[in-house]
């Protein structure tokens, strides 16, 4: 044994020895930490020094009962309070996702029902922008009619009724462009969401033929 070992349960069997004797009568506990400088206080009652470090509970027979850890630093309480809320947030995660694959599974019994669903989607949104699409032709007749209308003013004041018209004509076309944009996207949404339905269903029931 080294010597600042040897020296240090020397120091601890003499601390000991007369609170054992003095403990073991009325089997009370005997309390030790150790102090800044690393050597052993020890009492009957937790020493005013053993506060806010880690301690010993032995029994006057000499044997360690419990073994009770140093308070935890603010530090120490700020990485364990951010273990616990990424814990809590990694729980809320898995618990979402086996609500969605749960209802994923219960809204498409096969894959094939999942592709039609997703067929029938995109026909809807392309329905829709069909009717845009139209609309946007119809205008832009418009818009070029009554521009070839002013080509009669060119050399004179357009009336203003004209101009009115044509300024009304050109804001629904701006309109229907937004409406045809938001479409598109709203299809890549579709196709986007559905994809993943897909990849996730496939994975879900890799082991069951009867859902394809």
């Amino acid at each position: 044994m080294e010597p600042r070992l040897l020296s240090h349960a020397l120091l601890c069997a003499a601390l000991l020895t007369p609170l054992a004797a003095a403990a073991q009568g009325g089997g009370r506990t005997i309390y030790c930490c150790e102090d800044d400088n690393g050597r052993p206080v020890c009492g009957d009652v937790l020493p005013g020094m053993c506060y806010g470090k880690a301690y010993r509970e032995i029994s006057p027979q000499g044997t360690v009962r419990r073994f009770v850890a140093a308070p935890l630093t603010p530090e120490e309480v700020a990485r364990r309070q951010a273990a616990e809320q990424r814990r809590k947030a990694e729980e809320a995660r898995a618990l979402q996702q086996r609500r969605l694959d749960a209802a994923l599974l219960e809204t498409y019994p096969t894959l094939s029902e999942l592709d039609a669903r997703r067929e029938r989607a995109l026909a809807e949104v392309e329905t829709g922008l069909g009717d845009v699409r139209q609309r946007l032709a119809e205008l832009t007749l418009r818009r070029d009619r009554l521009a070839q209308e002013t080509e009669f003013y060119r050399n004179g004041e357009v009336p203003r009724e004209l101009a009115d018209e044509l300024r009304t004509v050109e804001g629904e076309l701006a309109a229907q462009r937004s409406i045809i944009d938001a479409k598109n996207r709203e299809a890549a949404a579709v196709r986007a969401r559905f994809e993943e339905d897909r990849r996730r269903y496939i994975e879900l029931t890799r082991d069951d033929p009867r859902r394809r």
